[in-house]
């Protein structure tokens, strides 16, 4: 380690023996694919050592890393960096603390990215912590200016992107951090396809309960990663309503009688008295709605139920 002006940075061999053992994770862990992928990391206020372009992150050599100043220019390596290299430059130049950035293309997190949906429900307390929301930056050819551009207004203000039908991008104050975000990223996208798609199910977080997670995000010297949407009041799973109710049976194109697509606590639930479409409508009662509740919830579960047993029966076979 070395400190400039007050601030450490990691010497020349620390960077490159990070930037590899970090490849190799990302590699080992399926977070990237063929020669997807890349890492940097500050050395200098104003110099990085990133990987090189056409090669695996997990069979990277130190002789293959390149060094660049923060305009682009190499200073040091044979090797061609990234292309997109150029998203790694406008994160350092838009936010100084930064010391290092990862990008690759996590599964669950990029078929997040590619269905343009942010992942920032309030459901985890360790994601509100330590990740905050992730927004998508809107769509940009690979490569070309349009990338940095692209994330440029959530350097500050967040931990991560995710980049519109392509990938993820997380960045930190050490590499180390920068992939542990990236690895939450992950993790978090796969809660939410989880508890959202196959569940059917979100019990979000209160804002007061989230008020509280971003006091402690505060005391652990997190000054970055945005407020996650929440729920006004405290709800637990026995009397959380809503759409992700009715979910499965939409999904696969069954209409549940008598049930509209959204339903919540303490709204009228407009009904047909049939349960049929195109006839007089009246408004039930909550007291009315309890029924027809407890039957919506009966069969998504069953839904629930009988698609998990065919998951695991797919699996033991």
């Amino acid at each position: 380690m070395m400190t400039v002006q007050g601030v450490k940075y990691m010497s020349d061999f620390e960077a490159k023996k990070a930037i590899l053992d970090i490849g190799r994770r990302m590699y080992e862990k399926g977070f990237v694919a063929s020669n997807d992928g890349n890492i940097s990391c500050k050395v200098g206020p104003n110099t990085i050592w990133t990987t090189p372009t056409g090669v695996s992150k997990g069979f990277m050599t130190q002789d293959m890393l390149v060094k660049m100043d923060l305009n682009g220019k190499v200073l040091m390596g044979r090797w061609k960096p990234s292309s997109e290299v150029k998203m790694h430059l406008r994160v350092y130049k838009e936010n100084p603390d930064v010391q290092a950035v990862t990008h690759a293309h996590p599964l669950v997190a990029t078929s997040f990215a590619i269905a343009g949906i942010s992942l920032d429900a309030a459901v985890l307390t360790e994601a509100v912590l330590g990740l905050g929301s992730i927004p998508v930056a809107k769509y940009a050819t690979p490569g070309t200016e349009e990338v940095p551009d692209s994330i440029a207004p959530f350097v500050k203000s967040h931990n991560g992107v995710l980049l519109a039908n392509h990938g993820a991008l997380t960045w930190g104050k050490d590499i180390h951090q920068a992939f542990y975000r990236l690895e939450s990223i992950e993790y978090y996208a796969t809660i939410l396809m989880y508890t959202g798609n196959i569940i059917g199910r979100q019990n979000l977080l209160s804002c007061d309960q989230v008020d509280k997670l971003l006091d402690i995000r505060h005391k652990l010297g997190i000054t970055a990663g945005g407020i996650p949407p929440c729920s006004v009041e405290v709800t637990n799973m026995k009397d959380v309503i809503t759409a992700a109710d009715v979910r499965p049976a939409e999904q696969t194109g069954t209409v549940l009688k008598g049930v509209t697509s959204i339903v919540r606590p303490g709204e009228n639930l407009p009904v047909s008295s049939c349960g049929c479409t195109g006839v007089t409508q009246k408004t039930l009662t909550i007291e009315e709605q309890k029924p027809v509740e407890a039957e919506a919830l009966g069969k998504a579960k069953k839904e629930i139920i009988a698609e998990v047993v065919r998951r695991v029966i797919e699996q033991l076979n």
